[in-house]
């Protein structure tokens, strides 16, 4: 059985990105040391990091030389190439491991993986050209969903069509390269599920998540997802069955969508912390950043209990290229409000560049919070939207 990594040891992390960063505040509230490796060398977690390597995340020395420095190694994002990480591994326990990741980068990889396993997935097919794309659209009439095997998030290298005589346009919105097409469901709404799992075995599972898009981006989350008790055991049992199958140490949510029919199908993997579990800052006794300290530094895992409802609502680069400046300090006068940037410098369309996070006595109430907030930072007359209506968006119909 391997040893503890107590504190006073040093983490390391691939990736700096807002997800990094958090993580590195709750190792640093433990006590440990924090290296990290981002290409950019203004990354958001350079300035809470003992040490940032500005390099790519394909290069195996870079890699090597942030491991031989570090006591255990983790990572906040899916696209440091396997070479890479296994150059990690040489010189200090890499959680997740590897194949985790061979699995997780190849959207097809990732859907034939789930089928071996046994777990429920919706109709698909994948495709090698814009003929590929026309056939696997045949062969699952109506809406489908083009999306590159690798790379892509947040919509970027994706495509909605409604047939194959659109295979062409589908082709080039996801680069000309490999990707999957997915047939369109009738969904009730989309849920998540993190599972911590230590590296003897333990696991500790959150309560699912509810989560509502816009243009194919977390729009808000809250948690725990108001939905039916076994909608809810059910989804948390799918999610460690996942985690112990691969088997994962650290985190991995379990992005699943839950049909009108009652069913549950799972839409991807994420081995890292999550967007749809920032709520846990604020409404859990142990935030998934220090679970993910916990896990793989293998320390007992903490109490995933909900203390209270709570909400995000993610803030995109948007809100500063408006013309007017967010205003922070409306926001903060909504009750139970809390704010959090990633200092980012540079505001982008789409790029998240921080959250607001609502508390409240119901889930319902945590999301008008949250969204009541957002109004306010943008000089937007605030929303009484009742919690029926406040958790009465409409999800996507996709897969």
């Amino acid at each position: 059985m391997p040893s503890p990594i107590l504190p006073g040891a040093t983490l390391g992390i691939l990736g700096g990105g807002q997800l990094g960063r958090m993580t590195a505040m709750a190792a640093r509230s433990l006590g440990y040391h924090i290296h990290a490796l981002d290409p950019d060398s203004s990354c958001a977690a350079r300035s809470v990091v003992d040490r940032c390597l500005a390099a790519s995340f394909d290069d195996v020395d870079a890699a090597a030389d942030l491991a031989r420095g570090c006591d255990v190694v983790t990572l906040e994002i899916e696209k440091v190439s396997v070479p890479a990480l296994r150059a990690a591994e040489r010189f200090a326990p890499l959680r997740p491991a590897p194949e985790v990741l061979e699995v997780v980068q190849d959207r097809r990889a990732q859907k034939e993986w789930l089928e071996r396993g046994g777990f429920p997935i919706g109709p698909w097919s994948p495709a090698e050209s814009a003929d590929g794309i026309a056939a696997a659209a045949r062969a699952l009439p109506g809406r489908v969903f083009v999306k590159a095997s690798r790379g892509g998030y947040d919509g970027r290298g994706q495509a909605v069509i409604g047939g194959p005589e659109e295979a062409d346009g589908a082709w080039a919105a996801v680069g000309e390269r490999p990707c999957v097409v997915e047939r369109g469901l009738d969904i009730e709404a989309e849920l998540s599920v993190l599972v911590a799992r230590r590296p003897g075995g333990q696991t500790a599972v959150y309560p699912p998540a509810l989560n509502h898009h816009e243009r194919q981006i977390l729009e808000w989350s809250v948690l725990p997802g108001p939905v039916p008790p076994d909608v809810a055991s059910r989804a948390m049992a799918l999610g460690r069955a996942i985690a112990d199958a691969f088997p994962v140490v650290g985190l991995l949510v379990v992005e699943i969508f839950w049909l009108k029919d009652g069913s549950l199908l799972v839409n991807e993997l994420a081995p890292r912390p999550h967007n749809t579990f920032h709520a846990t800052e604020v409404g859990c006794l142990t935030s998934q950043f220090e679970q993910l300290v916990r896990a793989v530094c293998d320390l007992p895992l903490g109490s995933v209990e909900v203390v209270r409802p709570a909400a995000i609502y993610n803030l995109l680069g948007d809100s500063w290229l408006s013309g007017t400046p967010p205003a922070f300090d409306a926001a903060l006068a909504i009750p139970g409000v809390r704010l959090h940037l990633y200092g980012k410098r540079v505001p982008r369309p789409g790029r998240k560049m921080g959250h607001l996070a609502a508390v409240g006595s119901t889930p319902e109430e945590a999301v008008e919070r949250v969204k009541a907030a957002r109004d306010a930072l943008s000089g937007a007359e605030i929303r009484a939207a009742d919690a029926s209506a406040a958790l009465g968006g409409s999800p996507r119909s996709d897969a």
